[in-house]
């Protein structure tokens, strides 16, 4: 509505605007700065008019037709003689100062435009501006007043008509060449996608469709395409260049491979990404976001691309070298968009120029993924069978060995020569040749098995031998061949491979040395030495004459010695007695260390009684003479036990056992002696004296060891505990089961110094395991408890001692106590083990089953775990034992208690144990008897050292 006086409204008044002359020879006009931006509360806008050509100011009043309150005014003349006929263009969007925060991704600007005299102004049909046609008769000054949809008014221009769609036909064929160039670009790299496997190019075809969406975006192409109206154009611009700025991160990651690099670089990827995608969804409900946030991440992208390639490229990285100047050019061009879109550029050029110039980023980067599609010769192409066979022949690095049997002549490698220190041809020529250089006792088998090779025509060559080098030394090379058979069926030549084996040679040598020598004085262990007594006893018997005896030495005192003068010393003095045995000794004795100061031997070179006990006499002596170390000398002495046995009926071990007798027998009586072994001896060897003699020093000496065997939580195969077991490492007898030595403890009143020295040791390495593993669920560890302990009241007061001393969860150092145990004194066990479990401690019932299994007094006892016995778990023959294992199981869990089931041998043991409602179980399956160190080896992922079965005792 026009009004030409004023009339009082409540929108506030405008300013007069001044008029821009329109020429009739100027094409294009850009009323961007002569344009006014109005806001107003209400739907109505006051104007003042340019002067007219009167001078008169008007007021005309203007009505919103789609209630907006954004407005634009400016004002045209026309001084001229003649009518002219303009175009008001206001495009939806500009690259050009859209915003890198929340940028304008364009919409309709214009709703209407009103004149301040004469016909409205008609509207052109367009996809991507707003167009009027104005008609400016001669003389006229003419107000127009813009109904904006937006706030924002990024140009208007005054266009020519002829002169406007002369410039939309020029940038209708720009777009489309570029678009052409794109299309084509997207379609070959992706048909290199389907040729070519590789992971980086179909990452370098979706950034090639990527582009190709955005500039079509840009250009509108789409539009045109799809018929999209102008708030879906936003959606899909925000869509684009989220899209865009993802396949530049997958194009990256793809092309430098960087998964190899570190795992780290794909957890960053894959992030960015997912964000990226979000964005996708934000887009749908603010464009505008989602936009801001993908141009930045554009610019982050290029930055921290350049900063990779360049560190990837100092390290050698071929791949990335290559990329260098593309990742160089679209920084260039990221910097440029910036300038672009943040107004500091303004040139209505720059946007088409900045989309031609990504695509032909990419189509660098195209010819730069195309070096490594079509580079590498037979390494991407299609090679023969006989040409993988050379390449895997030649990545083997094994050396080639060929015998042209009809010519007798042997070819080589030239690295078969180089390897010995040989001249070039120095191994080509006659097979016979090769003898010279074989070891002799290579040299037999050498010729037998060419000559088999040869007469059977069929089969494979496989030969070790040692081949002398320049300096004389010998290398070890394996030979692997086969015959070639000719038209007439005869070998006409051997071909195969020769490989280097001296090094594993060698360690297999070592290894056999090692495994029946001693590592410390290299002298036979005790299986080579019993060995050696068989082929001893063998040859005995051929030959009557022959009288060997078995000496075994023992040093008298050592440990003593061994803790005062510290490891290494003690290590010196075996050495040193190691030579002075040895140098008394002929070619044909044997000298043996069985253990740690125990020495044996095997003496063949004298045969009287009379002459062997002055040999063993004349071995004290030389092992009395003193030992300098540092300023002091250090004196031994040792027990000596001979056996001079019946050759023709006796074992080696049950000599060697006499031997060890008859030695006992000497230290016994107070050592540094010599003994021959008596047929009585063997009846005193389990001297019960003995034994509890040394096991009441056992303790001081540290002769008893904690071993820790794996309690496993079956629902995740984790360790839930351990179950602390005693073992008695006998400087003599080796190492003994609890069998063997607690009845004897219990008897002489040992057994409560021994519990209470397996229950503090336990406690404080389950102390160091909770406080190095800080789990939801805190390690536990079982401690055997003895009648003898249970039944004492001094029981309370070590437990409350050790668990004073340690700080472990309340409950996990549990008192494993049997059946039959607590059956003996019910009353009084009730009692006891009430007061345990007030102390924080765990209890659980050992071996259930086996005992009474009484129902009624089981309720009374505060148990929170019982141990199924391993006879219930073995698999018995009448199949049985699930229903009498699922029975424990429910019984157990009805009063509340955990289960750990015994002697879980097999991994089918354990999945039938879980799927019985079983929590915990325990046996070989899951691990031995081991250390503490072995033990803390297994919870950190490391597998433990296995216990030599000799080590391992049943409990």
């Amino acid at each position: 509505m026009i009004a030409l006086a004023a009339i009082t409204v409540a929108t506030p008044p405008a300013h007069a605007v001044e008029a821009v002359n329109v020429r009739q020879d100027t094409p294009a006009i850009d009323l961007t700065a002569a344009t006014e931006l109005q806001h107003t509360e209400t739907d109505r806008i006051q104007v003042s008019t340019a002067p007219g050509p009167d001078g008169i100011v008007r007021r005309i009043e203007v009505h919103a037709r789609e209630h907006n309150t954004n407005w634009a005014v400016f004002a045209l003349t026309n001084n001229g003689d003649e009518q002219i006929d303009r175009l008001i263009v206001v495009p939806h969007y500009r690259m050009v100062g859209s915003g890198l925060i929340w940028p304008d991704l364009g919409l309709s600007r214009v709703a209407s435009i009103t004149p301040s005299t004469g016909d409205r102004p008609l509207r052109q049909a367009s996809s991507t501006a707003d167009i009027f046609r104005v008609t400016l008769d001669p003389g006229t000054v003419i107000t127009f007043v813009a109904e904006l949809r937006t706030d924002k008014l990024p140009q208007i221009y005054l266009w020519e008509p002829d002169a406007y769609k002369d410039k939309v036909n020029s940038f209708t064929l720009y777009y489309g060449i570029v678009i052409g160039i794109a299309g084509l670009l997207a379609l070959f790299l992706t048909i290199l996608f389907v040729v070519k496997g590789s992971m980086m190019f179909p990452a370098a075809a979706a950034l090639g469709w990527a582009v190709l969406i955005y500039i079509g975006i840009d250009f509108g192409f789409w539009g045109k395409v799809f018929d999209m109206t102008a708030g879906a154009e936003r959606i899909w611009r925000a869509c684009g260049e989220a899209i865009l700025s993802a396949t530049l991160v997958v194009f990256l990651f793809a092309y430098l491979n960087l998964s190899r690099w570190h795992v780290r670089y794909m957890h960053i990827t894959v992030a960015w990404l997912a964000a990226l995608a979000a964005l996708i969804g934000v887009a749908v409900f603010d464009p505008a976001v989602a936009s801001g946030i993908a141009r930045l991440s554009l610019a982050c992208i290029a930055v921290l691309g350049l900063a990779l390639v360049i560190y990837l490229s100092t390290h050698g990285y071929d791949r990335a070298v290559l990329l260098i100047p593309t990742w160089l050019l679209l920084v260039v061009w990221t910097f440029a968009a910036g300038l672009c879109v943040t107004g500091i550029i303004t040139n209505d050029i720059i946007g088409p120029a900045l989309l031609g110039g990504l695509v032909l980023i990419v189509m660098l980067i195209g010819f730069t993924v195309m070096q490594h599609a079509f580079a590498g010769g037979i390494t991407h192409g299609i090679v023969s069978d006989v040409e993988r066979r050379a390449l895997a022949l030649t990545g083997a690095g094994d050396l080639i060995w060929d015998w042209d049997v009809s010519a007798d002549k042997v070819y080589t490698s030239p690295e078969t020569e180089h390897l010995l220190g040989l001249k070039r041809g120095t191994l080509e020529g006659a097979a016979a040749a090769w003898l010279d250089v074989l070891h002799p006792l290579d040299r037999d088998r050498f010729r037998a098995a060419l000559d088999s090779a040869v007469e059977q025509r069929r089969g494979r060559l496989h030969q070790d031998f040692r081949l002398r080098a320049a300096d004389g030394h010998y290398a070890w090379l394996s030979l692997k061949a086969r015959p070639v058979v000719g038209s007439d069926g005869e070998v006409v030549r051997l071909v195969g491979t020769l490989t280097d084996v001296t090094d594993f040679k060698n360690a297999e040598e070592r290894l056999l040395f090692d495994a029946v020598h001693d590592n410390l004085t290299g002298l036979p262990n005790r299986e080579l030495f019993i060995d050696r007594m068989e082929s001893t006893f063998a040859f005995v018997k051929s030959d009557a004459t022959l009288k060997p005896a078995v000496v075994v030495i023992d040093i008298d005192r050592f440990k003593q010695v061994n803790d005062s003068v510290g490891m290494a010393v003690g290590d010196s003095i075996l050495l040193t007695i190691a030579r002075r045995l040895s140098r008394l000794l002929k070619p044909q004795d044997t000298l043996a260390r069985l253990s740690g100061d125990q020495f044996a031997l095997i003496l063949m070179s004298e045969r009287e009684p009379t002459r062997v006990v002055g040999f063993a006499e004349t071995m004290r002596r030389a092992l009395r003479a003193p030992i300098a170390f540092n300023d002091r000398e250090i004196f031994l002495t040792a027990s000596i036990g001979l056996a001079m046995p019946d050759t023709q009926a006796a074992r080696p071990e049950e000599v060697l056992k006499d031997a060890e007798l008859a030695m006992y027998h000497a230290k016994r009586i107070g050592g540094d002696r010599i003994e021959i072994f008596k047929a009585a001896m063997r009846s005193r060897k389990t001297d019960r004296l003995t034994i509890e003699s040394e096991l009441r020093r056992a303790i001081e000496r540290e002769e008893i060891k904690v071993l820790y065997q794996p309690i496993v939580r079956l629902e995740d195969r984790a360790i839930a505990g351990f179950e602390a077991l005693a073992r008695w490492d006998h400087p003599k007898l080796g190492r003994l089961s609890p069998v063997e030595f607690i009845s004897i403890a219990e008897e002489i009143g040992l057994i409560v110094d021994l519990g209470l020295f397996v229950l503090d040791r336990t406690a404080r390495q389950l102390a160091s395991w909770q406080a190095a593993n800080r789990s939801h669920e805190p390690l536990f560890a079982s401690v055997n408890v003895s009648s003898r302990q249970l039944l004492r009241h001094d029981l309370i007061q070590d437990l409350r001692g050790v668990l004073g001393r340690t700080a472990l969860a309340r409950g996990s150092l549990k008192l494993e106590i049997t059946e039959s145990l607590v059956m003996e004194n019910p009353e009084h066990a009730a009692q006891m083990l009430a007061r345990i479990k007030e102390l924080g401690a765990g209890l659980s019932l050992d071996d259930f089953g086996t005992g009474h299994s009484s129902l009624a007094y089981l309720q009374r006892f505060p148990f929170d775990t019982i141990k199924i016995d391993q006879s219930f778990v073995r698999t018995t023959a009448r199949g049985t034992r699930p229903v009498i294992l699922r029975s424990i199981i429910a019984l157990a869990h009805d009063l509340g208690m955990d289960v750990v089931a015994e002697g879980a041998e097999t991994d089918s043991d354990a999945v039938e144990l879980y799927h019985l409602g079983c929590e915990y179980a325990q046996g070989y399956a899951f691990g031995e008897p081991m250390t503490a160190e072995a033990a803390t080896d297994l919870m950190a992922d490391k597998p433990p050292p296995r216990l030599s079965p000799l080590k391992i005792a049943s409990e």
